[in-house]
C-alpha cells in the first residue's frame, strides 16, 4: 500500500507493501520524486548545549535528548520532521526498544514515519551513552 507520509512534503511518499509485517511508527520504503536539497544529520547523542550528559543511565530521557538535538539540527539546516526521510538507531540494548518508540512517538508530529534502521551496538564512542540517533530529510527545492 502507498500512502503519503504524513504532513509529507510534495513528492515524498511512503510505501508499506501489504506483503511485509506493518512496522510500528516507521515505513518500509520512502521514496522520493522531487527536486529538493538533502539534509544528513550526523549522530546525535543525549549532551545538552554545554556538552553534559542529560540521564545518565537512563534511556528515556537521553532518548528525549537526542530528539530534542535531531529537531535543533533540523530547524538549522532548514528542515522539520515532515521531511525526515530516514533514522537511523544504534541503542545499546534493543530489548529497550519500546522505550525508544514511546519517545519518538511523543517527540515527532502524528503520522510521520520514517524509513528507519535499529541496531543494537555494544558500545558506543562514550560508555555512558545508551543511544544515538542520524536522520536523513528532503527539503524541497
Amino acid at each position: 500500500m502507498n500512502q503519503p507520509s504524513g504532513g509529507a512534503v510534495p513528492g515524498v511518499r511512503a510505501i508499506n507493501p501489504s506483503e511485509l509485517a506493518a512496522g510500528p511508527g516507521y515505513s518500509h520504503v520512502i521514496s522520493v520524486d522531487t527536486p529538493g536539497r538533502l539534509v544528513v544529520i550526523s549522530g546525535q547523542i543525549a549532551l545538552d548545549a554545554d556538552g553534559a550528559l542529560v540521564g545518565p543511565g537512563d534511556l528515556r530521557a537521553q532518548t528525549r535528548q537526542v530528539f530534542t538535538n535531531l529537531h535543533t539540527a533540523l530547524t538549522a539546516a532548514g528542515a522539520d520532521w515532515r521531511n525526515v526521510i530516514k533514522l537511523g538507531y544504534f541503542v545499546r540494548d534493543a530489548s529497550q526498544v519500546t522505550v525508544v518508540r514511546e519517545v519518538r512517538d511523543q517527540m515527532l508530529p502524528p503520522g510521520i514515519a520514517p524509513a528507519s534502521t535499529l541496531v543494537e551496538v555494544s558500545r558506543l564512542f562514550r560508555d555512558d551513552l545508551l543511544i544515538e540517533v542520524e536522520a536523513l530529510a528532503v527539503v524541497p527545492s
